[in-house]
């Protein structure tokens, strides 16, 4: 400090409103809301989720389709790779932890993609038919530990996606 003297900070803390209603009497309490949640997700895991499982799938596979006849299309690129994170955010909630698994796999496969990595029709479609085989029973509930030959194979592909991607910089 140039001839100034020194002063101690002075610390305040702002209260949001959110913070002023979260302390607010009355609402639900906390373990009712989260059994009021969970039954909740329980229902989705049985009425709702398939359908929109099913419907996801069908939309990244609608924009596979259209990447296969364009592979350099950015867009669709982004646009599948949303999806798949889509897929992987809800299926480890819904107890889908092999579709988690493949959707995270394919999703560092559009990454390396987008970081530059030649499309290959044969990594897609393999991604492809382990997603469609991962969201039917009995696989749905299966976790990737109890298909280690499937996981570590998925795992590989994009290990050498990801090599060649580094490759192409």
């Amino acid at each position: 400090m140039t001839g100034q003297t020194s002063r101690e900070a002075t610390i305040f803390f702002v209260e949001t409103n959110f913070q002023k209603l979260a302390r607010r009497p009355g609402g639900t309490p906390r373990e009712q809301a989260i059994s009021s949640a969970q039954a909740n997700i329980d229902i989705l895991k049985k009425t709702d989720f398939p359908h929109w499982l099913e419907t996801t799938l069908n939309e990244l596979l609608s924009t596979i389709r259209l990447l296969d006849t364009n592979p350099q299309d950015q867009r669709l690129i982004q646009q599948a790779y949303t999806r798949c994170l889509h897929l992987q955010d809800v299926g480890a909630t819904m107890g889908y932890e092999l579709v988690t698994f493949t959707a995270r796999n394919m999703s560092e496969y559009f990454e390396a993609l987008i970081a530059g990595a030649p499309y290959s029709s044969d990594t897609v479609n393999l991604h492809v038919d382990a997603i469609t085989l991962a969201s039917k029973p009995p696989y749905c509930h299966l976790r990737p530990d109890q298909l280690p030959e499937m996981s570590d194979g998925l795992r590989r592909v994009v290990e050498r996606v990801k090599f060649s991607a580094q490759e192409h910089k």
